[in-house]
């Protein structure tokens, strides 16, 4: 799967995306896992609320939403409009 990070999520993490092989069904457990990884993950994802996801870019509201099949997540922080 591939995994993007956009913003101060890419500036913490320090790659703009990485592809890894995931055990995770949903989001909040792929959040999990990466967390479980290394200390640079739960740095970047302390703050869950101000977070926002994207599977196979489209933008979802709830972190249970099934990732088994997808191809791509992406993690950003809200847009504003301008």
């Amino acid at each position: 799967m591939k995994i993007l990070y956009f913003s101060w999520l890419r500036e913490k993490i320090g790659v703009p995306f990485e592809e890894v092989e995931v055990r995770s069904e949903t989001v909040g457990d792929l959040i999990k896992e990466l967390i479980n990884q290394d200390h640079k993950y739960e740095l970047a994802f302390e703050d869950i609320k101000s977070i926002r996801v994207a599977v196979d870019q489209k933008i979802i509201q709830d972190f249970n939403v099934s990732i088994k099949n997808a191809r791509e997540v992406a993690f950003f922080p809200p847009m504003t409009g301008g």
